[in-house]
């Protein structure tokens, strides 16, 4: 499929093509409530944690008799019910058991969710850009040219240095690495502006089956 190439003066000169296999495919809700659940999984730090009964030192003696009290049966005072005892079924740190999922399901979500972009009409195509822009009004007018809100920008490392410090200060707008492409970010923001050269490293990260 052929995207035309935005520029930042506000024109669309050339077109790029891109795989079918990246922007024309079924979208799958299922499985990328998956990856997204993996996502989330594994951005969480996990730095609470709490001491089960067995961690707590302390005297394991008997505290009442097992017969004869009227109460009930105790142990130690290490048990859960008890002020000062361990804890049951509390978080345990970073023994948490993380989500697992496999490379070819992260690249199918990926393209996936880039196709579900382009059904939208909220995918565009940037040409790299070789000029340092350092006025955020300068960046603002291509965004409001092209009616573009709520963006989500993937670039290559010579583009991001170049529009960084005029795009970053812009309400509701994300700049990330080609290399850093991800579900969740695609879905939280409505339009999505990828740079040609990112999407040149996407296409052959997701459809070069060794990776």
């Amino acid at each position: 499929m052929k995207f035309p190439l935005l520029n930042l003066d506000g024109t669309k000169s050339e077109m790029i093509e891109i795989s079918d296999k990246l922007v024309k495919l079924k979208f799958n809700h299922k499985l990328i409530k998956f990856v997204i659940d993996w996502q989330l999984n594994h951005s969480k730090p996990r730095t609470a944690k709490t001491k089960q009964r067995n961690q707590i030192q302390g005297s394991t003696k008997k505290i009442v008799a097992q017969k004869g009290s009227g109460g009930a049966r105790h142990a130690s005072k290490k048990a859960p019910i008890f002020v000062g005892g361990g804890v049951a079924h509390g978080p345990k740190g970073a023994v948490y058991k993380t989500k697992k999922i496999n490379k070819k399901v992260r690249k199918i979500a990926l393209a996936q969710s880039l196709s579900k972009k382009n059904l939208d009409k909220n995918l565009h195509i940037l040409a790299d850009v070789k000029k340092e822009i350092k006025k955020t009004k300068e960046f603002s007018k291509f965004l409001e040219k092209n009616n573009l809100a709520n963006v989500l920008i993937i670039s290559d490392g010579e583009s991001l240095k170049n529009i960084n410090k005029s795009a970053r200060n812009i309400k509701n707008l994300k700049l990330i690495r080609d290399e850093g492409a991800n579900i969740y970010d695609l879905f939280k923001y409505k339009n999505v502006i990828i740079t040609s050269s990112s999407a040149k490293k996407i296409q052959e990260r997701v459809l070069n089956e060794k990776n």
